[in-house]
């Protein structure tokens, strides 16, 4: 595909507004408490009978130091100890969803995110394996997708050889930033030594994807200043690299709070800064994915997109669109069958519900046809910049033009200004509309009614 990109700034400004991120559709907003534990085995029961593989994700939500700017779910202790009454019910609830699986279904991939999943000792990150291993059919070839979350703070050679004993043979690292200025504002102090040994030491074990994440928005970032921790990460060479834009929402996330607002760079730097990113890593032979992400033209995102099987949930951009997501531990969201579905929030609930025997999904949603069909259209919009609507109109039974006529509508304006073009029976993407592809979804949303609803996204740009 072509992964030309147009640098626009009155365009980019103009259509700079709040929109969801799309790790699924509907959105984590329209979950509701009407779909709960009876709806989730109804929904697992149709999962057996389809047979699809298994994507496993499990949460451990621990952190040593708090990061101002982190909108995960995570808790804030010193104490290492606090984590073994929640792997034991983690444990359990391991124990109660695999036995609703029909077995041999095979884990493509699995992912640990949090929170810090290295915040637990080496042995228990061999008996939570172990768990898992035991009760869901893991790939033992090394063919799965198995990753992890790592905060080089958090590990050394001898926890990452450890980590890849186990099976894992993809890293995700957080950086953010090697600006000390930026790294104090943010309570987040990490050396470029820690990254740097944290990731030969992920090579020297034969960690087949690395990923480095970084921010652009923190506080006293510059062009300048970022394309400094720029030059040093290149150094490493990842496969892949996240380069997220900071959401100041100190409404939704209080620990923002801790952050003086006055030193947030100006929209006008920001996106100076991500011009600056784009043009550089481009230049650097990095094809850019989409939606802050970039990666090597010969990593599996790229050739996944090259050949139209890219996918995207819960844990970005993926190449396993035909599994069912099993999310295990408080706060994670699955996706099984034509349902989406979140976990509790609360220790003290969680370990309630799962000592009682119970699975401890608290909210959730049923797809109903309609949003199947928007999914479909911004899974293809998002992961592949186009749409061809006769093809999309057969698969659906419907008449693309006739079902989507308000949305074509809509979509002229963006035509008009060279985001998208709109000949030969699709929606392709223009090299200038590519930075704006949230806003091209949002056409397709049938939930985004009001003003207030997009008060809980954060800004596209």
């Amino acid at each position: 595909m072509n992964n030309a990109l147009i640098f626009d700034p009155e365009l980019l400004q103009r259509y700079d507004l709040s929109g969801p991120r799309y790790t699924s559709y509907p959105t984590a907003v329209q979950f509701h408490e009407g779909f709960g534990e009876e709806a989730y085995r109804e929904a697992i029961a149709a999962s057996n009978t389809a047979a699809r593989p298994l994507s496993l994700y499990v949460h451990l939500p621990f952190c040593g130091v708090v990061c101002y700017y982190c909108a995960c779910n995570k808790i804030i202790t010193a104490n290492r100890k606090r984590a073994s009454p929640y792997l034991a019910d983690l444990h359990r609830e391991i124990e109660l969803q695999s036995a609703l699986f029909t077995p041999g279904r095979e884990v493509r991939q699995l992912h640990w995110g949090g929170g810090t999943p290295t915040f637990i000792s080496d042995e228990e990150m061999s008996a939570l394996m172990n768990k898992l291993r035991g009760h869901f059919t893991f790939l033992d070839n090394d063919e799965g997708d198995y990753s992890i979350e790592i905060d080089p703070r958090e590990v050394t050679p001898a926890k990452i050889a450890h980590l890849r004993q186990l099976g894992f043979n993809r890293m995700s690292f957080g950086v953010q930033d090697f600006d000390p200025v930026v790294q104090k504002a943010v309570n987040r102090i990490q050396t470029v030594k820690e990254t740097f040994d944290a990731v030969d030491a992920a090579r020297a074990n034969g960690f087949k994807s690395i990923n480095i994440d970084l921010i652009y928005g923190l506080p006293f970032q510059t062009v300048d200043s970022f394309a400094v921790t720029l030059e040093k990460i290149l150094e490493l060479s990842p496969d892949r690299l996240s380069v997220f834009n900071y959401a100041h929402m100190p409404h939704l996330f209080k620990v923002q709070k801790q952050m003086d607002a006055d030193t947030l760079p100006s929209p006008a730097v920001k996106l100076a800064i991500l011009q600056y990113v784009i043009e550089k890593l481009t230049a650097e032979g990095y094809v850019y994915i989409g939606m802050d992400h970039f990666a090597k033209p010969d990593d599996e995102l790229a050739l996944a997109q090259e050949h139209g099987t890219l996918y995207r949930n819960f844990q970005g951009y993926s190449t396993h669109a035909g599994c069912d997501l099993v999310a295990m531990g408080i706060t994670s969201i699955g996706m099984v069958d034509d349902t989406y579905s979140q976990n509790v929030k609360s220790l003290e609930e969680y370990h309630e519900r799962v000592s009682a025997g119970k699975l401890p999904v608290y909210r959730g949603v049923k797809l109903t046809e309609d949003d199947k069909l928007r999914r479909a259209v911004i899974t293809e919009l998002i992961c592949h910049f186009s749409v061809d609507m006769a093809a999309m109109g057969h698969a659906w039974n419907i008449d693309f033009s006739t079902y989507f006529a308000k949305e074509l509508a809509q979509l002229q304006d963006m035509a008009a200004d060279g985001l998208i073009n709109l000949s030969d029976g699709r929606i392709q993407v223009q090299p200038r509309g590519r930075l704006l592809i949230r806003n091209v979804c949002m056409v397709f949303d049938a939930y985004l009614k009001n003003e207030e609803s997009k008060k809980r996204f954060s800004r596209v740009i």
